[in-house]
């Protein structure tokens, strides 16, 4: 885990809250729970970012914020905590599991944001985790208390409004000057400006919408006309609070002063979740009556009045409070299901093309990609897999997907919607076999055997029955790589071979086929053919460097770089894995980066350094416990590991090689990999009993490992 967190920056100034921010860093040294509650736009969010900010210091494992309002399924909650703390898990285990295991040992702060809509779920996952990790603290932001035990509430309060030098009237020049440079509270406007202030209660997010409109009407103007909508429009549940009725109003009058393409467009972008890009919006809401051209424009003019937000370098968002007034008249509209399936069908598009530009020299681009828009196709894939009329669009969805599932580090959440997948009845027999042979892949990946064997031999069948020659060549390929991480190397190149000749018949060449033959390489390598191994390597290293492909390059640089370490070539072969780890890591390839660390810890030992090699084994033993079982529980893979493990305790002895071993258990993900491609200094070992000399490679009277090359995650 990397301890400098993931706040945000603030892309404006922050107004007021000194006595709110005091009073909540010192509940934070008491409670391990603080909520923020308010009604929506009142500063909730703001507040606990810059509460987290003051307080980060106190945190060696850092602050992390986890926004919630764009999780519209209750069962990615787990995920979504584990994609904003960078914990990836690749192992079968439930996601609270391994949740509550990677924390129990941190100190740090989670920010919780937004969670209205799935507060049971986030109040039974946040009792247990700080039930078993006790260094764990929880900052919530939300309209409502998770209502848990221990929970200290604290209610945000407007900001003050009644005078001119009130938190009220500040926030709202400073939003009024980003607007209209050169604003400031004169004596002529000042009374209006108090006035208006007071009539949104002070609330910021009304504030700010109402500075929005000062590109083209003066503070009076914008006073008489707000004034206008209350007489109007505070009606409603009088039982309700007055600040309710205020925020809405404010929303309300700034969607009447829309023009009618402003307002169609503020609905129907309220299909998005989070973020979105402006080719998205064109496709989605354009329509005769808004023509995609004209798209552009709308989402600029709602932009100046602080409807849409633009973020710079990544799109546009609106904020929930925004974005429910824009559902609520979609709903209306009569037209959210319309809405829903052009949502659906442009994320499908994108999700297609994705999958064809990972095999191109944009593949790391494609992973960015996905992982911007991955709230919006959660959303696409709830949408398919619930209810709607042609079910095997979803499970194509999430099959296409695989890429992202395996090459990204996204074996549950792929699981999870895979499974639901499989559970639809569709007469699409491509669709089906598709999903099929990924959820195969997948629990192979997370080291389910039966789970694996049973799904896969039912899509070669299938395949086989409606003759699906690509289904057919993927499920064999899976079935080799489920022999290849069960030590049956016989069965392994049997079978990888046999969908290697299939991929070729078919004129099949992606990154799958490339995996396959590195795969191969490993089989014939365990089986003692290096010279193979080492030729299937560079012809896959060629054709990568040819079609810009990094993910497969990976393993086979792996798969090289062991070779030259049994050649006697430690330089060449620190080289070629140091170059797998740069690319596995960013890729978030758990299984690629854990196998280079400890190929690195071996090539270290040689080196002369058996302490760091020590640390290194340490750090990959924490990475193993999000992957799965350490070295796949295969003699093959593990040989390497022991080899480097009886080494270094030969030279440091018990107590010093644990020493090493607990230090590299205290490293995160990016400071270990920082570690193994020594851009972080080694620790001072301590003293050592005696030594023994160091050779670069193999040792003569020692038998070399097995070579332990490629597998797991991307490679198994």
């Amino acid at each position: 885990m990397d301890t400098a967190g993931n706040l945000p920056a603030e892309l404006n100034s922050f107004v007021g809250r000194a006595a709110e921010l005091s009073a909540l860093a010192g509940l934070l040294e008491q409670a391990r729970l603080v909520t923020i509650t308010g009604v929506g736009g009142v500063g909730k969010t703001r507040l606990a970012a810059r509460t987290a900010r003051r307080v980060a210091g106190r945190f060696p494992d850092g602050v992390w914020l986890v926004e919630l309002s764009a999780l519209y399924n209750a069962e990615l909650l787990e995920h979504s905590l584990a994609e904003a703390l960078k914990l990836a898990d690749h192992t079968g285990r439930p996601p609270r599991t391994a949740l509550a295991e990677e924390l129990a040992e941190r100190e740090l702060l989670l920010v919780l944001d937004g969670f209205e809509h799935v507060v049971r779920e986030c109040a039974e996952l946040v009792a247990e985790l700080l039930r078993r990790a006790p260094g764990l603290r929880v900052l919530a932001a939300a309209r409502r208390p998770l209502g848990i035990t221990g929970e200290h509430t604290v209610p945000l309060a407007p900001l003050p409004a009644a005078a001119a030098d009130g938190d009220a009237v500040r926030l709202f020049a400073d939003r009024a000057a980003a607007v209209l440079p050169g604003f400031t509270v004169t004596a002529a406007n000042q009374e209006a400006t108090v006035e208006l202030c007071r009539r949104l209660d002070g609330i910021p997010l009304a504030l700010e919408l109402a500075a929005g409109r000062l590109r083209a009407l003066s503070v009076g103007q914008v006073l008489q006309r707000l004034d206008d909508r209350f007489r109007l429009l505070t009606g409603g549940d009088p039982s309700a609070p007055t600040r309710h009725h205020t925020l809405r109003t404010a929303i309300g009058w700034s969607h009447e002063l829309c023009t009618p393409a402003q307002r169609l467009l503020w609905a129907r972008l309220s299909v998005f979740a989070g973020q979105f890009d402006l080719e998205a919006a064109e496709y989605v809401c354009s329509s005769p009556d808004l023509p995609a051209e004209d798209v552009m424009e709308t989402v600029a003019q709602l932009v100046a009045q602080s409807v849409v937000a633009c973020e710079e370098g990544v799109g546009y968002r609106m904020l929930e409070t925004v974005r429910e007034y824009g559902a609520g008249w979609l709903e209306a509209l009569d037209d959210t299901e319309r809405m829903q399936r052009r949502h659906r069908d442009w994320y499908l598009g994108l999700a297609t093309w994705c999958e064809l530009d990972w095999f191109s020299p944009r593949q790391a681009e494609v992973a960015a990609r996905v992982e911007t828009d991955l709230p919006n196709l959660r959303l696409a894939l709830e949408f398919s897999l619930s209810g709607a009329e042609d079910p095997h669009v979803g499970q194509y969805l999430a099959a296409t997907l695989w890429f992202y599932w395996v090459g990204c580090g996204r074996l549950s959440e792929g699981r999870l919607w895979l499974a639901r997948a499989l559970e639809l009845e569709t007469s699409h027999a491509e669709a089906r076999a598709k999903a099929m042979w990924v959820y195969g892949y997948v629990a192979v990946l997370q080291g389910d055997p039966v789970c694996a064997l049973g799904v896969l031999q039912e899509c070669r069948d299938e395949a086989a029955l409606t003759g699906n020659a690509p289904a057919s060549a993927y499920a064999v390929h899976r079935l080799g790589c489920l022999a290849l991480l069960s030590d049956d190397m016989v069965r392994a190149e049997e079978l990888i071979g046999a969908a290697l000749d299939a991929y070729r018949e078919i004129g099949e060449l992606n990154s799958n086929v490339l995996m396959a033959q590195v795969e191969l390489a490993m089989a014939v390598a365990f089986r003692g053919d290096l010279e193979r191994a080492v030729a299937l390597s560079e012809e896959v290293r060629d054709i990568c460097r040819d079609h810009g492909e990094r993910w497969a390059l990976a393993y086979a640089l792996y798969v090289l770089g062991y070779a030259a370490w049994l050649g006697g070539d430690p330089a060449t072969a620190r080289e070629l894995v140091e170059e797998c780890l740069v690319i596995d890591h960013a890729f978030h390839d758990l299984v690629g980066a854990v196998l280079a660390i400890e190929l690195l810890a071996l090539i270290t030992e040689g080196e002369g350094a058996p302490y760091e090699a020590a640390v290194l084994q340490g750090a990959a033993g924490r990475v193993w416990r999000s992957v799965g079982l350490r070295l796949f529980g295969s003699q093959f893979f593990n040989a390497p590991h022991e080899l480097c493990e009886k080494r270094a305790r030969t030279a440091l002895g018990d107590a010093a090689y644990a020493s090493g071993l607990a230090e590299g258990a205290r490293l995160g993900l990016d400071a270990a990999v920082a570690r193994a491609l020594r851009e972080l200094p080694a620790e001072q070992p301590p003293e050592r009993l005696g030594s023994v000399p160091r050779v670069a490679g193999p040792r003569t009277h020692e038998p070399a490992a097995s070579p332990a090359v490629g597998g797991g995650e991307t490679a198994g």
